[in-house]
C-alpha cells in the first residue's frame, strides 16, 4: 500500500486531506501487513470459488459468452456508522417520497394538477399503467424492493445517481461477497465490528407476507423468474433459497376464478404473494404484451381483485425513469415538506428547450444518458468521447431530445483495488437495497460496484465492472 496514490479523487479507504477516513485505520494497518503476492493468491482463490459456486450473470452483448462470474475485488469498501446513518435516512426518505408519488399518480394526481411534474412526462411514460388507476395496494407501498444508486464526488459528498424501482438486481452479490470474505480473508475481518447482511432473505420474506391478502393465516410466497436465460437467474435461485420459497416460472402458475395457483405434483396449490423478477410488459399476456410466453394469463385481474400481492407493484417503472428522477427532490418537498437528505446529481432534461441547448453547447463536457436504457448502455461521456461519438450523440439528441438527460461528469470516489500491476485506485459506486412493507428497512451496506478498467467511470457488470464487499462498521464513529 506504500506506493498507492488515489490522485485527486476522494478515496473510500483513505478519505481526503479535508476528510480523512479515521474509521479505516485498523483495516489499512492489516492490509499493509500483507505483501502483494499474498493478496494476488487470495484473489485467485476467490475467482476459483466463484466459478465453483456458479455465482454468475449473463452478458447478452457478448455472443460467445453465456455465463460470466462477477469479478470480485478482495479489498473492501468501508463505511463508518455515522456515514451509514446518513445514507440510511436518505434512502428511507427517498423510498417514502416515491411511494407517495406512485399512489398519487394512480389516484388523485395532485402533483400533476399542481404542476410540480409535467403531466405528459408521467402519463406519456411507457411504464405508466392505466390499469393501476384507482387500485389500492397494501400500505400504499408500490416499491417493496428498491436499489438506489449512489456516487460520492471529489468533495466526499454522496449523491443519488438514479433510482431502481422495478426489478433491482445485485443483492445476492452483497451477501455472497461477505461469505467470500469470511472464507478467504478472516484475518482482516477479525474483531472489526461489521454489521451483518445475511438476514436479507428473512426481511424480504417478512415483507412479502405482510403485503399478502388479508384474512390468509399462512400466506404462500413464491419468486417468479423469467427463466434460466435471464441475466440475474443466479440471484433468483439465491433469493428463493434465502426466503425458503418456491422458484417458479410463468408456465408453473395458473389463474382460476381470479386466484393464482402453483402447479405441483399434488395438484394446484394457492399462491398469495409473489416476488416477481420480470417486467410489467411480460407479466400478463392478456393485459400487456400478447406475445409474452413468460407471464401468467389473468394475473392482473387476480391482482386487481386483491387475491394476490405482487412485489414490486405494477406500474412502478414511472418512478425510476431517468427524467422523472430529476423531479424527486421536488417530490420530497411536496409530499414530505423536507429537503432531500441525499442530493441528486445536477441533471438537465433534454426535452426542455433550454436544457437541450445547454447540452448541445457543452456536449464535450457532459454525460448524456438515454432515459429508458439500463446497464450503462447508450451513455456518452463527453470528455472521453471521440469526435465521431460526439457527433453521433448530437444527432440522436436532435432527433429525439425527450429520450435524453445530461449530467456533469462526477469524479467518482475510488477505492484501492488489486490489479495485475499492483494496488491501484478504481472508481466505485454504491447500491443500497431497501425493503418496504409496513415500514422500510435498509440492508447495511449494499452493492459496491467497481470499474475494473483503468480510467473508466462505468461500473456496470455488463460493461466489465466488478464488485467489492461493503462493510458498515458498528459503533458511533
Amino acid at each position: 500500500m506504500s506506493s498507492y496514490d488515489p490522485g485527486l479523487y476522494f478515496d473510500e479507504l483513505f478519505g481526503s486531506m479535508d476528510l480523512p477516513a479515521e474509521h479505516t485505520a485498523l483495516i489499512r494497518q492489516r492490509l499493509s501487513g500483507l505483501d502483494f503476492d499474498e493478496l494476488r493468491r487470495r484473489a485467485q482463490d476467490v475467482e476459483r470459488e466463484l466459478y465453483n459456486l456458479g455465482i454468475t450473470f449473463i452478458v447478452y452483448s457478448e455472443k460467445d459468452a453465456v455465463d460470466r462470474i462477477l469479478p470480485f475485488d478482495i479489498i473492501p469498501r468501508v463505511i463508518s456508522s455515522k456515514e451509514w446513518a446518513h445514507l440510511e435516512a436518505g434512502v428511507t426518505q427517498r423510498v417514502a417520497a416515491l411511494n407517495l408519488f406512485l399512489h398519487d399518480i394512480y389516484h388523485d394526481q395532485k402533483i400533476l394538477k399542481d404542476g410540480i411534474i409535467p403531466r405528459d412526462l408521467v402519463e406519456g411514460n411507457h411504464n405508466f399503467r392505466p390499469q393501476m388507476i384507482g387500485l389500492d395496494v397494501p400500505f400504499n407501498t408500490y416499491i417493496h424492493i428498491m436499489g438506489t444508486d449512489l456516487v460520492r464526488d471529489r468533495q466526499g459528498v454522496f449523491r443519488v445517481l438514479e433510482d431502481n424501482g422495478r426489478v433491482p438486481s445485485g443483492v445476492s452479490y452483497v451477501v455472497e461477497n461477505r461469505h467470500m470474505m469470511q472464507r478467504v480473508f478472516p484475518d482482516l475481518l477479525q474483531d472489526i465490528g461489521i454489521r451483518p447482511v445475511d438476514n436479507y432473505g428473512h426481511k424480504l420474506l417478512d415483507a412479502m407476507m405482510e403485503i399478502a391478502p388479508q384474512g390468509v393465516d399462512d400466506p404462500q410466497v413464491a419468486l417468479l423468474s423469467p427463466g434460466t436465460y435471464n441475466s440475474a437467474y443466479f440471484e433468483h435461485i439465491f433469493l428463493a433459497r434465502e426466503m425458503g420459497v418456491p422458484l417458479v416460472e410463468g408456465r408453473d402458475l395458473v389463474v382460476e376464478n381470479d386466484r393464482v395457483y402453483m402447479k405441483t405434483t399434488n395438484g394446484l396449490a394457492p399462491l398469495h404473494s409473489i416476488y416477481r423478477r420480470l417486467d410489467d410488459a411480460f407479466l400478463d399476456p392478456r393485459a400487456f404484451n400478447p406475445d409474452s410466453l413468460l407471464g401468467v394469463p389473468g394475473i392482473l385481474e387476480a391482482y386487481r381483485k386483491g387475491n394476490v400481492a405482487l412485489a414490486n407493484a405494477i406500474g412502478t417503472g414511472v418512478a425510476d425513469d431517468k427524467a422523472v428522477y430529476c423531479y424527486v427532490p421536488r417530490m420530497i418537498k411536496y409530499y414530505l415538506d423536507q429537503d432531500p437528505i441525499i442530493p441528486n446529481v445536477d441533471t438537465r432534461i433534454c426535452r426542455e428547450p433550454d436544457a437541450l441547448q445547454y447540452t448541445l453547447d457543452h456536449l464535450s463536457e457532459l454525460v448524456v444518458k438515454p432515459v429508458g436504457e439500463a446497464g450503462g448502455y447508450g451513455i456518452t461521456i463527453g470528455p472521453r468521447a471521440s469526435k465521431a461519438e460526439l457527433e453521433d450523440c448530437r444527432a440522436k439528441l436532435l432527433a429525439d431530445p425527450s429520450n435524453y438527460i445530461s449530467q456533469p461528469v462526477v469524479d467518482l470516489s475510488v477505492c484501492p483495488t488489486v490489479t495485475e500491476d499492483g494496488i491501484e485506485p478504481r472508481h466505485v459506486d454504491l447500491r443500497p437495497f431497501a425493503i418496504t412493507g409496513k415500514s422500510t428497512w435498509v440492508l447495511p451496506g449494499g452493492l459496491s460496484r467497481v470499474a475494473l478498467k483503468k480510467g473508466t467511470l462505468i461500473v456496470n457488470s455488463s460493461q466489465g465492472g466488478g464488485s467489492k464487499d461493503t462493510w458498515v462498521l458498528e459503533g458511533a464513529a
